[in-house]
């Protein structure tokens, strides 16, 4: 019996394809990313000024965190803990108002029952802080509410003799901080709220005909039903809102008359930034808040990401099993 050659063809494996396309990404994410965090992590280890480049170990975190035996460590203490209790407030304030602000409005919007009409044009509009730049936002709100008499609201009052001096509206404290808290609050609702409303649309309006055939009340299926389905949105928005927050720096730095900044606005960022860009470069203390920084988002976002997850969820697999 003659044997019958068989002909092998050679599998083409379109995976290296694939690779190649995602390897731009990964090189400039290692580039622009991985070496920044690694060089930063080492820089926090060393120290600042004329010494640069010995190395200090847990020093600048010590002096940070908890002071030092000299009144320039506790100086640097007093200011980091202070941008750090700035951050907070500054995010708390301002997520308050915006996550409220966005889901009645993505209620309203989404409800079927009020038929609004022109609800796209509103979602373009209310879209459109979050777009526009920073420094845009900031030197628009400065025009509007600056300190002096050329400030629109003051110029305003001025001219209608209602006061005699400009309301201090960037210098106190805490009105600077309120402006700062809606300023945040318009440039992000409008983004927080289209993710809301595409959770409610991505519900099954089959669950909203039962309630109202079991009569249930309005307020009682926004509650029971809406809320609940929408868990791993708000807690995506809470995530990258806290993310945002900690690294808020655009609006508090550029929020000031004048080159000084409000101790009231410094926030841990703009530490950050004004002891990297001082005449004598205090690059540990820098590096170091950048660390403590990270630490605190990562740990905040495993703790926020947790009430996502199921604790049941292992022994069910288990059992599945």
């Amino acid at each position: 019996m003659q044997a019958t050659s068989v002909k092998r063809h050679k599998m083409v494996s379109y995976a290296k394809y694939g690779y190649m396309f995602i390897a731009p990404f990964f090189i400039a994410y290692a580039f622009f990313m991985i070496y920044p965090l690694i060089n930063t992590i080492i820089l926090s280890f060393k120290g600042n000024g004329n010494f640069a480049d010995q190395w200090v170990g847990l020093q600048n975190f010590q002096y940070l965190l908890f002071g030092g035996d000299n009144r320039a460590a506790n100086a640097i203490h007093n200011e980091f803990m202070n941008s750090l209790g700035n951050t907070l407030i500054l995010w708390a304030g301002n997520f308050v108002v915006q996550i409220v602000l966005s889901l009645l409005l993505a209620v309203w919007f989404s409800d079927v029952r009020i038929k609004i009409k022109g609800t796209g044009f509103f979602k373009v509009v209310m879209y459109l802080p979050n777009i526009i730049t920073a420094a845009s936002v900031a030197g628009m709100f400065l025009m509007i509410f600056g300190n002096s008499k050329y400030g629109a609201i003051n110029s305003l009052l001025l001219s209608w003799q209602s006061i005699l001096e400009p309301i201090p509206f960037i210098n106190d404290v805490w009105s600077s901080r309120i402006l700062v808290m809606l300023i945040q609050s318009w440039m992000w609702f409008g983004n927080t709220m289209l993710l809301l409303m595409s959770g409610i649309f991505g519900i099954d309006p089959s669950i909203y005909e039962a309630a109202d055939i079991d009569g249930s009340s309005g307020a009682n299926t926004f509650f029971r039903i809406t809320m609940p389905i929408l868990k791993p949105i708000f807690i995506y928005v809470f995530i990258t809102s806290m993310i945002g927050g900690l690294q808020m720096f655009d609006i508090p730095y550029l929020l000031h008359e004048g080159r000084t900044i409000r101790p009231s606005l410094e926030t841990g960022a703009v530490f950050i930034y004004q002891y990297f860009h001082q005449a004598s470069p205090n690059y540990g203390y820098s590096a170091a808040a950048s660390v403590i920084l990270f630490v605190i988002t990562a740990v905040l976002g495993v703790i926020i990401y947790r009430f996502n997850t199921d604790s049941t969820a292992p022994v069910k697999k288990r059992k599945a099993k």
